[in-house]
């Protein structure tokens, strides 16, 4: 009996030994692994110490809310989509590809952007396109962007900026306002635009140019009748030169 136990035993030893090893040498990093097909809702790429530098995910996995990346929080009210999100080394995002599109009881609404994001900030580059659909009328506009973001900006003091204007939108608008532009002379919020190449919602197709306001001041462009133009606009929006000439 005893030298059935202590055999019973050497061979339950053995066989979780051998099961460990073959576990373990599974796992063994022996180069890349393939696979043919894989199914995922969310990859994260990190580097060696953890942070995260690139996301693609599903629209369910979409960071926002109350998720946190490298320890940031993510823009709460943001829409969840489909895509991918760019980090920096600093684990700030800087950057993402996002799409859409599904049908609705007017049509159908659906986008792309590509964006890249000023350190600390929001888009300074965007890759755009928006295609919506109301009945039997269909608007689609495509366009590059570059935009001017504020000197001071910082994603983190921004988010707190905006739910401070936000829930002085619903009590006092004109405090809301007065606000907003202290903070624009601090270069803390704001961003404009400044140059657009593309086709745009008045189905103009051309160079559109923008002063340090935001406010357009050069065009060059093919409106919707195959018209070539050239025009230049004050600060009021009105046109001072033209080629042709009207």
């Amino acid at each position: 009996m005893n030298r059935e136990l202590i055999f019973l035993r050497a061979f339950a030893v053995c066989t979780v030994m051998g099961m460990m090893v073959l576990t373990f040498s599974s796992f063994k990093k022996n180069g890349n692994q393939r696979f043919t097909e894989i199914d995922v809702e969310r990859i994260n790429i990190v580097e060696k110490d953890g942070t995260v530098k690139m996301m693609i995910t599903n629209v369910d996995r979409f960071p926002n809310g109350s998720t946190t990346i490298n320890n940031r929080p993510t823009t709460a009210d943001r829409k969840k989509r489909s895509g991918m999100l760019f980090f920096n080394e600093d684990g700030m995002e800087c950057g993402g590809f996002i799409y859409d599109g599904t049908k609705n009881e007017n049509g159908h609404s659906s986008g792309l952007s590509l964006t890249y994001d000023q350190y600390d900030g929001d888009q300074v580059m965007q890759l755009l396109t928006q295609d919506y659909q109301q009945g039997d009328k269909r608007m689609v506009s495509s366009s590059l962007a570059f935009n001017d973001r504020p000197a001071k900006e910082s994603q983190i003091k921004t988010t707190a900026i905006m739910k401070e204007l936000d829930a002085l939108r619903k009590t006092d608008p004109k405090e809301m306002q007065r606000r907003f532009k202290e903070y624009q002379k601090q270069e803390l919020v704001g961003g404009v635009p400044r140059v657009l190449l593309g086709k745009t919602q008045s189905q103009n197709n051309g160079l559109f140019l923008f002063d340090d306001q935001g406010k357009p001041r050069a065009m060059f462009y093919v409106d919707k009748e195959n018209n070539a133009k050239l025009d230049f606009l004050d600060d009021k929006g009105a046109v001072i030169s033209s080629f042709p000439q009207k």
